[in-house]
C-alpha cells in the first residue's frame, strides 16, 4: 500500500522563506522570469510503440561459457508519418531512460518504470511467463511515456526509440562514485578554493557531488523541522497547491481501497471459474460411470442429461475465465493510478527539495551579509583600514556574488517545478474522469455481456430438460 506523505513535508512545502534583505530578494526575483508552460497542447512524436521478441544474449566483453547473460527486447516505434523503426534495448537501458527523464523533468508526474524482479524471474515456474509479463510491462511503460504531452516529445525518449545500435545516452553515475567525487571536493570547498557553479545549485544536492551543500541543506531541514529561527524576509504561500496535495492524499487512500476490492473480485471470479470447471469434470465422470455400468434405459438417459450439464458447466467456466480477463483489463486502471501516485509523490519531493535549496542559499546569504557588515564595522575603526580584514571582506563579497547567482538559478528552478506541478494537476483533472468513465463502461459492459452468455447456457439446459417437469405434472 502507498502511504501518504508526512505532515512535516507538507509544512515544508507550505512556505518558502527567503532570508536576504528585501532589496537583494527583489533584485533576484526581478531577474527570474516566469518559466514557460510546458507544451501540453502539442501531440506526441510517436503514433505506436510495441515491445516484442525477448532474446537472451551473452555479455560481449566475456563470451566464455557461464558468462553473465541478459535479455534484450525489440522496441518498434512508428511516427505520424507511418515510418517504423526497430531497436534492441535491454532492461538497463530502460533504467537509464527513467533516470534521465526524472532528472531533466523535475516536477512532472513521470510514470514509474517496471521494477527489475530478479527473484521472480528465478522462481517463476515457466520462464516464458516471466519474460512475457516483463515485455508487457515495458511496452505499457513506453506507451505511457509517449502519451505524456511533455515526455512524449522529449529528446531522451526520441533517442531511446530511434537511435540504432547501443543506447548513446550515458547512464547516471553510481552513488559511490558521486560521493567519492564530493569527498574529494569537500576540503577545497571548506578552504574556499572551490565554489560550485551557479547552475549546479539548481540541481538536487542529494546527487552527492556537493557534500558541503548536502550538509547545509540537512541543517536547514532540521531547523525547519524543529521550528527554529527560519529566514523570514519574504514568505510565499501556495494554498492552492496545499489543497490539491490534500485531495491527492485522500484520493490515494480511496484508490488503494478500491484496488484491494478489485483484487478480491478477480479472485472470487477466478474461484467461480475453477468451481464450474470442477463441476463439469464431476458430471463427465458421472456420465462415464452411467455408460459403463448401465443396465437399463433410464441410466443411459441420465448419462445423456449429465453430459448436457457437464457441457454447460464447462462453457460457463470458460465464460468466467474470459470475464475475469476482461475485468483485469478494465480495472487495471486502478493499478495504473496507484503507480501514478508514486510519480506524484516524486514530483512533490522535487518541489520540497528545490524549496530547501532556496531556503539554504538564503540562509547562506544572510550569514554572509552579517559577516560582511561585521568586517566593515571592524575595519572602519582602524585608520587606513586593516589589510587582512579588507582581503577577507573582498573574498566574502565575491562569495556573496556567486551565492547570489546560485540563488537566482535555484529560484528559477523552483518556479519551474511549481509550474510543472500546476500543469500536471490540470492535466490530471481532465484525464482522470475520462479514464475512470472508460474503465467503468468497459467493466459494466463485460459484466452484462458475459452474464447474458452464462444465463443463455443454463437457459438452454432448462429448455432441454423441460419435459421432466411436464412428465411429473402429468403423473400427478
Amino acid at each position: 500500500m502507498i502511504h501518504a506523505e508526512s505532515p512535516s513535508a507538507e509544512e515544508d512545502l507550505a512556505t518558502v522563506h527567503l532570508s536576504d534583505p528585501p532589496s537583494i530578494y527583489e533584485s533576484a526575483m526581478s531577474s527570474v522570469r516566469s518559466p514557460p508552460s510546458p507544451p501540453y497542447d502539442t501531440p506526441s512524436l510517436f503514433r505506436a510503440i510495441t515491445v516484442t521478441d525477448p532474446r537472451r544474449e551473452i555479455e560481449a566483453a566475456n563470451p566464455l561459457p557461464g558468462s553473465t547473460s541478459f535479455v534484450t527486447y525489440s522496441v518498434t516505434s512508428s511516427d505520424h508519418h507511418h515510418q517504423a523503426l526497430s531497436v534492441r534495448r535491454r532492461f538497463r537501458d530502460f533504467v537509464t531512460l527513467a533516470d534521465r527523464l526524472s532528472a531533466s523533468h523535475r516536477g512532472l508526474f513521470v510514470p514509474p518504470r517496471p521494477d527489475k524482479s530478479t527473484v521472480e524471474s528465478q522462481t517463476t515456474a515457466q520462464p516464458g511467463e516471466f519474460l512475457e509479463r516483463r515485455r508487457a510491462a515495458l511496452e505499457r511503460y513506453l506507451r505511457r511515456l509517449a502519451e505524456h504531452p511533455v515526455l512524449g516529445r522529449s529528446e531522451d525518449l526520441r533517442v531511446f526509440l530511434r537511435a540504432e545500435g547501443r543506447l548513446p545516452m550515458a547512464g547516471p553515475t553510481d552513488v559511490a562514485s558521486r560521493m567519492l567525487d564530493g569527498a574529494v571536493r569537500l576540503p577545497r570547498q571548506l578552504m574556499g578554493e572551490e565554489r560550485p557553479a551557479a547552475e549546479e545549485a539548481a540541481q538536487p544536492a542529494r546527487s552527492g557531488r556537493d557534500l558541503l551543500r548536502i550538509f547545509k541543506e540537512m541543517r536547514q531541514a532540521v531547523v525547519n523541522e524543529i521550528g527554529g529561527a527560519r529566514p523570514a524576509a519574504a514568505v510565499e504561500e501556495d494554498r492552492e497547491f496545499l489543497e490539491r496535495k490534500e485531495r491527492v492524499q485522500d484520493f490515494e487512500q480511496r484508490l488503494s481501497t478500491a484496488s484491494q476490492q478489485a483484487e478480491m473480485l478477480v479472485k472470487c471470479q477466478h474461484d467461480l471459474e475453477e468451481t464450474m470447471g470442477e463441476l463439469g469434470l464431476a458430471f463427465i465422470k458421472l456420465l462415464k460411470f452411467e455408460n459403463e455400468e448401465a443396465t437399463c434405459d433410464s441410466q443411459r438417459v441420465r448419462a445423456v442429461e449429465a453430459k448436457r450439464v457437464a457441457t454447460a458447466a464447462v462453457k460457463a467456466s470458460r465464460y468466467y475465465r474470459e470475464l475475469n480477463a476482461q475485468t483485469v483489463k478494465h480495472l487495471d486502471t486502478l493499478h495504473d493510478y496507484l503507480g501514478l501516485m508514486l510519480a506524484i509523490r516524486a514530483a512533490f519531493s522535487d518541489r520540497s527539495n528545490a524549496q530547501l535549496t532556496v531556503q539554504t542559499l538564503m540562509s547562506d546569504l544572510s550569514s554572509l551579509h552579517g559577516r560582511a557588515e561585521k568586517l566593515e564595522a571592524a575595519s572602519s575603526k582602524i585608520f587606513g583600514g586593516d589589510e587582512s580584514r579588507i582581503r577577507k571582506l573582498e573574498e566574502i563579497r565575491k562569495t556573496i556574488r556567486v551565492t547570489e547567482e546560485a540563488k537566482v538559478c535555484a529560484v528559477r528552478e523552483y518556479e519551474k517545478i511549481k509550474e510543472n506541478n500546476r500543469c500536471e494537476f490540470e492535466r490530471l483533472d481532465v484525464e482522470r474522469p475520462q479514464d475512470f468513465l472508460s474503465m467503468l463502461k468497459g467493466f459494466v459492459q463485460a459484466q452484462v455481456g458475459y452474464a447474458e452468455k452464462i444465463a443463455n447456457v443454463w437457459e438452454n439446459i432448462a429448455e432441454e430438460t423441460r419435459h421432466y417437469a411436464t412428465d411429473r405434472t402429468l403423473s400427478v
